[in-house]
């Protein structure tokens, strides 16, 4: 199985670089305008570009070949390892999203634990009270916050915890306080589906005979939950972190700009505005293949919490596998009477 799970994953990875980077570029050349006027004002400033400075780099990039020919020569770079050049920075891509992945990991790390930590203790809370007006409450304002989108998510806490408030800084990164803002946002996004997850699964193991016949043996609640229940808790809540990832890729980008945060978020819209395709594709690929990875981390994770899926398979020998009887002779028929 474990072959079986690193073959999977990398079939995964391939095709979403190959995927997601072709669909990347089939975008960017079908946006409208003079991919090489933008270019020029993204190096030079809108002021300063005119037709002569368009055509230049029209020609030091190439811009005047085949859009075929151009992708062929990406996908020649990809295969060597290569992720092009910046056409407005002039630096290897691979080197500037290598620098803005470090911002965006610890961003999610922090959203996530956020999102983990606020969706166990509502779920559980509501679970544990499921008649009462806690329950009703803690569903009421998951269903406000999940028809918020992230960005009135991010606006609104801006006013209240930094305008209004002055606890926390608007936007920058220099300082671990400046993750706070932003991780939040993205942590009441995704706490909605965590806390609905969390809440069903609980109530199911607390009604169930084996969290019952563990109180009555004599364990504390507290004990019997920890030991019984939130194992059985995690198992789901994992297993639906991996599609709460999409909806924190997709939150990333918002999330990013709007708090000047300098991600693969922020800077892959930075590049749609300048037409800089290697650089969209570069942290497009960046973001699908952190998705493939995160994945398989919760796929691990889950076959390491669940020994029903290690053992999956391996407790009864296929046929092939099974030694032959050999069927009794008149002998032994005589021999047995």
């Amino acid at each position: 199985m474990g072959a079986a799970f690193w073959r999977r994953l990398l079939l995964q990875a391939v095709s979403a670089l190959l995927v997601v980077g072709t669909l990347c570029f089939v975008m960017a050349e079908s946006l409208p305008g003079d991919a090489a006027y933008r270019i020029a004002a993204g190096r030079y400033g809108y002021d300063l570009v005119d037709a002569a400075a368009a055509e230049a780099v029209r020609a030091e990039l190439g811009l005047d070949r085949p859009a075929a020919a151009r992708w062929l020569q990406w996908l020649g770079q990809l295969l060597q390892g290569q992720a092009g050049v910046s056409m407005v920075l002039g630096e290897p891509v691979t080197a500037l999203v290598a620098h803005q992945l470090g911002h965006t990991l610890w961003l999610s790390a922090v959203a996530w634990l956020m999102a983990l930590v606020l969706g166990l203790g509502l779920g559980l809370w509501a679970a544990a009270r499921p008649h009462g007006g806690i329950s009703s409450s803690v569903e009421a304002a998951m269903t406000a916050l999940r028809a918020t989108p992230a960005f009135l998510i991010g606006i609104g806490l801006s006013a209240l915890l930094a305008v209004q408030a002055g606890w926390l800084p608007v936007a920058g990164h220099e300082d671990p306080e400046h993750v706070i803002l932003p991780a939040l946002t993205l942590a009441l996004a995704l706490c909605p589906g965590f806390t609905q997850v969390v809440r069903e699964a609980a109530r199911r193991v607390l009604d169930s005979e084996a969290y019952t016949f563990a109180q009555v043996k004599g364990l504390p609640r507290g004990v019997a939950l920890r030991r019984h229940a939130l194992p059985q808790i995690l198992l789901g809540t994992l297993a639906y972190a991996g599609v709460q990832l999409v909806l924190l890729v997709e939150g990333m980008v918002v999330v990013e700009t709007l708090f000047a945060w300098p991600g693969i978020g922020h800077a892959l819209v930075h590049a749609v505005i300048a037409r800089d395709v290697p650089m969209v594709q570069g942290t497009a690929l960046t973001m699908a293949l952190l998705f493939v990875l995160l994945h398989g981390a919760i796929d691990a994770l889950h076959l390491g919490l669940d020994p029903r899926l290690r053992t999956a398979g391996t407790t009864a020998a296929p046929p092939a596998t099974r030694t032959a009887q050999p069927a009794p002779t008149r002998g032994d028929d005589r021999c047995a009477t």
